[in-house]
């Protein structure tokens, strides 16, 4: 990351915080008289309009199991990635690690170790496709809402979408003058967040909104080798967006994201191997031979998307480009765990990465309302992508040290067409059918180096192409049996192109190129409304099947990572949710889910910890066996309430989030890979005028101090003079206060 890039960051989005306080304070006054005569108003669940089906609809018209955060949920609990929010879906679970982060849902996702994956749960921002969660790093920012689709959403969404799909939608430009502030100070973090907007008409056909965040916090666990809090984060977020409008036929929106961000440290902490896991707030790890520990990322997003009415449907265009380069360096902990032993640094990685995207879509919508709308379209992507690690071995066993590049370049390009097309054939029924056809073609090559020292392993070459043609077709029944009970039963298909390994020493042609994976997906259930619209109460059954699972996990055995193809996988389950809001006053949102879910065959996967007997090279059969990261239970409760003081008001928003006991090591440990079940509850109490001027509110977070880790793993013998497990901390209790003005 050069100086220079964080330094414009940090100046624009100052710039913007400045600007939002020089032009918002002369219209103060007329604003602040504007708001004080409106009445409030609540959103109750029955009115949540989302975009999951490419057209506005009321979420509880969306036959899809799906949950909906808010943005102002989002920005209550100061949210700035997918971890933040998890505990506000059920089933869907991020693997927090120093490397890559992965989301799953229904217990399926990508691996974090082979960096080319693509995501088996797809992120969407404003429609633009992002397969590496590297484009989309930090994506809770001045948004309006986020849609999470659960299961597959092969047809409409399309690309590698087996698992499921996130639609990050951003607050867009508005027509009236909208101006806000908000700065948080974190107690335990010791450090500051702040947001800003400005938006608003230019003329009468163009409006303009640019968003700014920036952020300085220190880490929760304590390097002993420098003693610094770490990791430290340092983040800033630009986004410009424009919307003109110069007829009723056409609209034009844009918008450019620019980040930049910076993690100082690693959250990895040594316990041991044998017992439970026991995770502190300690660490010790030095900065040597890769430079700093830490993960840089600067990246840039923008869209075009124009809008036009060809009689009584609507062409729509979306174009996207994404790119990122950063690196991310990982130093393990040093420490024997139970001493204040500290050992010499065993192996350390760095990972630079170059990423490159530009994408296109179009699509016909017919009208609504009729007997039979559709909407029909075609997609292309074209990216290249680069991943070289340094690879750095010093084991005392052997007398070895070793220091390594490796070498992986791929170009990959997408093409594909989408139908969907509902027919009402009675009144109440609707019948769905959508079919989805994609092309994916990619190159690939991989090398390796030695930089220095002794050959740790032999340095070996490959080289691959893919040329895939994979169809996802879905089937969907839709019922109202009345204005407020819908009924609805899906079978789906959804797939993910095959790839390359990318960052493991010793692959060849044999082992360099992987199969892509499928998924079929039986799903029905039901959403109502009840109680005059004050309560809404959904539940889906489904039962997903994985056929060709990508998977890449670490052998302790082998000292190496596996990349492949696991046979088959299920996952069956519930899910739910009720919303009950008796009054503006209060309301209770809960929702849960059970899942079920095994290999149903597996053979050639890297042996578990509780293996017995001989492994012929570390080889074993999965079969029946459950994923690792997968829980039975998931749920939260959120409640809200609200207290009037004369022109005052106070509101509470208290969330409660959990899930059952689950592995999140690859091998599975009954010791140290086994995260026990928790229930962690973040708080925020609120006071403003009833007109919300200004705010000041109080944020606690983890409020339970629940200490649990992301993932864990085995460092081994004789990779490491004393065997011992690495554990990624997620953050302690932390507490924090904010203040806000609105203009």
């Amino acid at each position: 990351m050069s100086q220079n890039f964080n330094r414009l960051l940090t100046g624009i989005a100052a710039s913007a915080l400045v600007t939002a306080l020089g032009i918002a304070s002369p219209a103060f006054a007329q604003t602040a008289t504007d708001s004080t005569t409106a009445a409030p108003t609540e959103t109750s669940g029955a009115d949540i309009v989302v975009t999951a089906q490419k057209r506005e609809q009321k979420l509880q018209d969306v036959p899809i199991s799906m949950e909906v955060v808010s943005g102002q949920k989002v920005a209550d609990f100061a949210a700035a990635d997918f971890k933040a929010v998890q505990n506000f879906v059920p089933n869907m679970f991020v693997q927090q690690t120093n490397g890559n982060d992965t989301i799953y849902i229904r217990g399926f996702g990508s691996p974090p170790q082979n960096f080319s994956f693509d995501q088996a749960v797809s992120v969407y921002m404003d429609g633009v496709y992002a397969g590496k969660m590297r484009q989309a790093l930090n994506p809770f920012f001045d948004v309006a809402r986020v849609e999470v689709m659960r299961g597959p959403q092969g047809a409409l969404y399309g690309k590698n979408t087996p698992a499921g799909a996130i639609s990050v939608v951003s607050a867009g430009p508005t027509k009236t003058f909208q101006a806000a502030l908000t700065g948080t100070y974190n107690f335990d973090l010791k450090g500051y967040d702040l947001t800003g907007y400005v938006s608003g008409p230019v003329t009468d056909t163009l409006s303009l909104r640019v968003a700014t965040r920036v952020q300085d916090q220190d880490g929760y666990i304590k390097n002993l080798a420098n003693g610094n809090e770490e990791p430290r984060n340092k983040l800033q977020l630009f986004r410009i967006s424009a919307l003109w409008e110069p007829s009723d036929t056409f609209d034009v929106s844009a918008k450019l994201e620019l980040s930049n961000y910076e993690r100082i440290g690693g959250l990895g902490v040594s316990t041991p191997d044998n017992t439970e896991q026991r995770p502190t707030l300690v660490r010790y790890a030095d900065n040597y031979p890769l430079g700093r520990e830490g993960y840089t990322n600067s990246s840039a997003l923008g869209s075009v998307t124009a809008n036009l009415k060809v009689g009584t449907h609507t062409l729509t265009s979306i174009t996207g480009y994404s790119w990122f380069n950063g690196a991310v360096t990982n130093y393990f902990d040093q420490r024997v765990p139970g001493t204040g032993q500290v050992i010499e640094n065993s192996v350390a990685n760095k990972y630079p990465e170059d990423f490159h995207q530009f994408s296109q879509e179009l699509r016909l919508l017919s009208p609504t309302g009729g007997v039979l709308e559709y909407v029909v379209g075609a997609y292309y992507d074209k990216s290249t992508y680069n991943v070289d690690p340094y690879l750095y071995y010093n084991i005392l066993a052997f007398n070895l040290v070793s220091l390594n590049q490796t070498y992986f370049h791929q170009s990959a390009r997408t093409l594909s067409g989408f139908g969907q097309a509902t027919l009402r054939p009675a009144n109440g029924l609707r019948l769905i059918g959508s079919l989805r056809y994609t092309n994916v073609q990619k190159d690939g090559t991989f090398s390796g180096k030695l930089l220095s020292g002794q050959p740790f392993r032999p340095l070996t070459s490959a080289s691959g192409s893919i040329d895939e043609g994979l169809v996802d077709p879905s089937i969907t029944v839709q019922y109202d049996v009345s204005r407020n009970l819908m009924l609805y039963a899906v079978y789906g298909r959804g797939s993910k192109s095959g790839g390359f390994v990318s960052n493991t020493l010793g692959t060849k042609d044999a082992t360099f190129i992987y199969k892509p994976e499928r998924s079929r997906n039986w799903e029905a259930g039901f959403k109502s409304t009840l109680w005059d619209g004050r309560a809404t109460l959904n539940v889906s059954a489904y039962d997903t099947k994985f056929t060709d699972l990508q998977t890449s996990s670490y052998s302790s055995t082998l000292q190496t990572y596996i990349t492949g193809n696991a046979a088959q996988a299920t996952s069956r389950g519930v899910e739910g949710s009720l919303r009950i809001a008796p009054s503006r006053y209060f309301d209770i949102t809960a929702s849960a889910a059970y899942m079920d879910i095994k290999y149903d065959k597996y053979p050639g996967a890297p042996c578990l910890a509780t293996a017995q007997g001989p492994a012929p090279a570390g080889v074993c059969d999965l079969s029946g066996r459950r994923p690792p990261y997968t829980s039975k239970f998931t749920g939260n409760v959120s409640v809200h309430g609200r207290v009037d003081i004369s022109d005052y008001k106070l509101d509470g928003t208290a969330i409660l989030g959990g899930r059952s006991g689950f592995f999140n090591s690859d091998d599975q440990s009954p010791n140290y890979g086994y995260q026990k079940g928790y229930a962690k509850l973040d708080l925020r109490i609120q006071f403003a005028p009833q007109d919300e001027r200004w705010h000041i509110a109080l944020i606690g977070k983890n409020l339970t101090n629940e200490l649990t880790s992301g993932s864990a793993f085995r460092l081994p013998a004789p990779i490491t003079t004393v065997s011992r497990a690495i554990m990624f901390v997620e953050p302690p209790r932390n507490i924090a206060i904010e203040a806000g003005v609105k203009f």
